[in-house]
């Protein structure tokens, strides 16, 4: 039978991911499972080839990384009160960090959100989301933002 003992929740912090955290949360208490959340901050080491100094671009992503482990700590706070939950937040490409966190901390179950792309925003972004589904070796839960009213 299969067990669900760590849910990997994968956040951009958009307009989704509180419903992906409340998602989280439910099969969290479902299960009994441990949750760890993770926020993956882009790199920017392909802009060093356009002549931006490494330092520059360190200097900003690590800027990125320290605010996005405040606004981490306080979407922890505020979705997932009282629960022991670990935040995490990398840097990187979002899918293959995600990929690499779910083997990290032995994932069960990948939990994330989309953004529902189509058409030419989905061949200029791509799909974190789908890359993550058709790579994970573990069940993926994805959600779509509502649609707009």
């Amino acid at each position: 039978m299969a067990k669900i003992e760590t849910i990997l929740c994968a956040l951009d912090f958009s307009e989704v991911s509180p419903k992906v955290a409340d998602y989280a949360r439910l099969l969290t208490d479902a299960f009994g499972a441990k949750l760890v959340v993770l926020y993956v901050a882009p790199s920017l080491n392909q802009y060093v080839e356009f002549h931006v100094q490494a330092s520059y671009i360190d200097n900003f992503v690590q800027g990125i990384v320290t605010g996005a482990t405040e606004t981490m700590d306080a979407f922890l706070k505020e979705h997932f009160p009282g629960q022991n939950v670990e935040g995490r937040v990398a840097t990187g490409y979002a899918a293959e960090e995600i990929l690499n966190a779910a083997k990290d901390v032995k994932a069960d179950l990948i939990v994330l959100g989309t953004h529902g792309r189509k058409g030419i925003d989905k061949i200029l972004f791509g799909s974190v989301a789908e890359k993550v589904i058709k790579s994970a070796v573990v069940p993926v839960m994805s959600m779509r933002p509502d649609p707009e009213k």
